[in-house]
């Protein structure tokens, strides 16, 4: 019989006796089990589409001659840069933005380096006046996974106290090594104020040039060399920066009849929160109480805004959860008793519930799966099923790992959407198994017999299946490499199935199946067979019965293609994400006043915390809100 076995029955022959076998079940497991842990969980998968930001200032000149003199030469260069599909430019007077975006799937690192050898072998041609371009890479992991907004109820406490606490607590939080980078938004800097005084200036003989000229010269620290001393060298420094609103007023702004002129006399010095350029306000929601946030006044509060992005690659959960441990060790200590801390956006949250949720439907799938097989064929042949399937799905799960993606709802949709495929192998060779030992009892040949059998038509199908998805691995543009989990993580999956097919399903069949007792000759089967005969046998012998249900099928088919253009059902590339955030943008007229946007702001907060699903919400007036996925 080995010499007529094909490869499908050798492989079953070579590993039904073996002590690996079970030890391969066992470290399958193990392994996806190890990269379910170990692998990143995230919303969204990774998707490289390498964009920088070009800043070029042109003090004085208008948007027309910067549009001009910058703007247009610089995009005749930028297009010469191999990957470059798009150029967005923004001008206005004195300053320059050109937004270089690449093709999807070109590496960052590659792109930066093309773009910098660009720009710097072109310095020669800058005109006179215009700076240096400014280049800042953005990414998808430049999307906040965290925001911190804090808020207090005490009259005593504003924007400006506000931002040195965030200051301070992101300092803390960016100890992390997985915390990229972190943004404040609202409140204002501390600054010195000098408010001159004309006629205490005119009477001193200074000008308000000689102010700027003393205070820029007395805010610097030169190395001036050193000098040995003692066998040690000691380094010398001149000058040195200013410290307090004091020494601001020692400056020393101009000589009169031989005596000094301090900026104190002819200036008033007022140290404090700078001119508010923006606002950021918080209001309570009806649902507050859900998220635990109260408030003994009514009314939006001054807030401050910490938005934290994790490096690529690090696990947003893992990081969310660890910045969220660090501030609720904070709170009394660096974070003031009367001042609140409410987290209004938390991706690392949202990422492990939506991954854990899949995994649940992952597992209720496989259960519903080996069920039904146990209803079909029996209880020992679901067991085999039960563990082909999880011992695949681990494996497939492994090769994620191995191949950089993250646990996200694209590739955990992609193992669900495998399962009802990646078990069709062990269920043909778990069923032949079953009847080969029915009808000629229980042995290692008639197990070998039975995978030989069906071996070269469940190879077939198997790369039939593989046929039909991998090509969705190269389509191109932005769903690319978004769906792409989706081809390689069900072709790997349906490989795996075939190998476990052939490597377990008959090890295990033989060990659960062993004790079957084979059917007297002549003894029909008490299964499905008798039932599918009484359907499929009336189709085979009358022929406009078949053509009735060819014709049933095909205006089934119709019915459903139907529905698209009748819009009876919604036709989208990804399913609708229930997010807990939403952003509403005010586009005010040219030449708005801060004041009359922030008042615009406040009417739309009254309305909101009239709505009965609002927790919070938050205003951000002259700024722009901490972005998110969809920009």
């Amino acid at each position: 019989m080995s010499n007529c076995i094909g490869i499908s029955g050798r492989i079953a022959r070579a590993f039904i006796r073996s002590k690996l076998t079970p030890l391969i079940v066992i470290a399958s497991l193990l392994l996806g089990l190890l990269a379910v842990i170990v692998t990143a969980r995230e919303e969204e998968p990774q998707i490289s589409v390498p964009m920088v930001d070009v800043y070029v200032t042109y003090p004085g000149a208008s948007a027309k001659e910067v549009e001009e003199l910058v703007t247009r030469p610089m995009e005749k260069l930028l297009w010469e840069i191999q990957g470059v599909e798009y150029l967005y430019s923004i001008m206005k007077p004195g300053f320059n933005l050109t937004i270089v975006r690449f093709y999807v799937g070109e590496d960052m690192e590659d792109s930066l380096i093309k773009l910098y050898n660009k720009l710097m072998s072109n310095y020669d041609r800058i005109p006179p006046g215009v700076s240096q371009p400014l280049v800042k890479a953005k990414s998808i992991d430049d999307v906040p996974i965290l925001t911190l907004t804090l808020w207090s109820e005490s009259p005593h406490v504003s924007g400006y106290e506000l931002r040195r606490v965030a200051l301070e607590l992101c300092t803390e939080i960016k100890k992390d090594r997985d915390v990229a980078e972190f943004t404040v938004i609202g409140g204002q800097r501390r600054q010195v104020r000098v408010v001159l005084d004309p006629a205490r200036l005119k009477a001193h003989g200074a000008s308000p040039f000689q102010i700027m000229d003393a205070l820029a010269k007395s805010n610097v620290l030169l190395p001036s060399g050193s000098y040995p001393s003692g066998n040690r060298e000691i380094l010398v420094d001149t000058g040195g920066f200013l410290h307090s609103i004091d020494e601001v007023g020692e400056v020393i702004i101009a000589v009169q009849d031989g005596a000094p002129v301090h900026l104190r006399d002819v200036a008033t010095l007022k140290d404090g929160p700078e001119e508010p350029g923006s606002y950021v306000f918080m209001g309570l929601g009806p649902s507050a109480g859900r998220k635990g946030i109260t408030a003994s006044r009514p009314g939006q509060k001054e807030a401050v805004t910490i938005a934290v992005a994790k490096k690529k690659g690090a696990n947003a959960s893992v990081v969310a959860r660890g910045a969220l441990a660090k501030v609720d060790a904070l709170r009394g200590s660096l974070i003031p008793t009367n001042v609140n801390l409410t987290v209004t956006r938390n991706y690392g949250e949202t990422a492990r519930e939506k991954s854990d949720e899949l995994l649940q439907h992952m597992l209720i799938a496989t259960v519903s799966v080996i069920v039904l097989i146990a209803l079909a064929l029996g209880f020992r042949e679901a067991v085999v099923v039960a563990v082909a399937v999880p011992v695949t799905l681990a494996l497939t799960l492994l090769i994620n790992y191995l191949y950089g993606y993250t646990l996200n709802r694209v590739t955990l949709f992609a193992l669900i959407f495998s399962i009802g495929i990646l078990v069709d192998d062990a269920i043909v060779v778990v069923e032949n198994i079953h009847r080969h030992f029915k009808r000629h009892g229980a042995g290692v040949d008639q197990a070998v017999r039975a995978v030989d059998e069906v071996g070269n038509p469940t190879i077939l199908a198997t790369w039939t299946v593989v046929a039909a998805l991998l090509p969705m691995a190269f389509v191109s543009g932005l769903m690319g490499p978004y769906m792409r989990p989706i081809p390689v993580g069900a072709s790997a999956a349906m490989l795996f199935s075939l190998l476990i097919a052939f490597i377990v399903s008959p090890w295990l069949g033989y060990k659960v199946l062993g004790g079957s007792r084979p059917l007297a000759r002549g003894k029909p089967e008490k299964d499905l067979s008798s039932l599918y005969e009484k359907v499929i046998g009336p189709l085979l012998d009358s022929a406009t019965k078949r053509r009735l249900a060819v014709a049933g099928v095909g205006g089934l088919l119709l019915l459903a293609v139907a529905l698209v253009p009748l819009k009876l059902v919604a036709v989208k590339m990804l399913p609708f994400d229930n997010k807990s955030e939403l952003q509403v943008i005010i586009d005010m007229p040219e030449g708005s006043a801060l004041e009359e946007t922030a008042a615009l702001g406040r009417e739309m907060g009254d309305y909101l915390k009239q709505v009965p699903e609002v927790t919070d919400y938050q205003l951000y007036v002259g700024t722009a809100a901490p972005f998110n996925f969809n920009g």
